[in-house]
């Protein structure tokens, strides 16, 4: 059966999700009803939340990650992109996951599409403007490469430091851990 590109999408929210689950934090997924957010993460206590953008490739094969122009907004920093390499079914290729701030990854993509705005096209001609933006996944490189994003690979901790609640103390946060655990909040 062929594959169908909308499974390995969806199956990738759910990766992520249970990667962030594993990671302590509570994760949701948003199933298409919020445009900007597919899996929204928050501490246990519910105190700090952070919104998660997927999007999908496959180790190994493709060399680069397709995004829209939504991507060159910084959306603040409890935002974050997750670039997912679900591995095909019969691949050798390893998972990976590049966990992006949403305020680099703006600053990368508009760097990258600029580049490939200014260069001329095979044939000297000038590129037309595109919704669509492309960014490379390590090791590749594109010649409209300028940022990498090869530093945030597995870089969960910047979600869970997002989600770390600083405005409650220790003791207040273990006992709102413990009112959640009993069910009485």
């Amino acid at each position: 059966m062929a594959e169908d590109k909308s499974h390995r999408g969806a199956s990738s929210q759910f990766f992520v999700a249970g990667e962030l689950c594993r990671r302590g934090l509570v994760a949701v997924l948003t199933l298409g009803n919020c445009p900007n957010t597919d899996v929204l993460v928050s501490n246990k206590a519910g105190t700090r939340f952070a919104h998660v953008q997927v999007k999908t490739y496959r180790p190994g094969r493709d060399k680069t990650v397709s995004v829209g122009t939504k991507a060159e907004r910084d959306y603040g920093p409890a935002f974050f992109w997750v670039l997912a390499g679900i591995p095909e079914i019969e691949s050798l290729a390893g998972w990976e996951y590049y966990v992006v701030p949403s305020s680099e990854f703006s600053k990368i993509v508009l760097a990258n599409h600029q580049l490939w705005m200014d260069t001329p096209g095979m044939k000297g001609q000038a590129h037309n403007e595109s919704k669509v933006r492309a960014v490379a996944v390590p090791p590749a490189k594109t010649p409209y490469t300028v940022h990498s994003i090869e530093s945030y690979l597995d870089r969960w901790d910047l979600i869970i430091d997002a989600c770390t609640d600083t405005s409650l103390t220790v003791t207040e946060l273990k006992a709102r851990e413990r009112l959640l655990e009993e069910g009485d909040v």
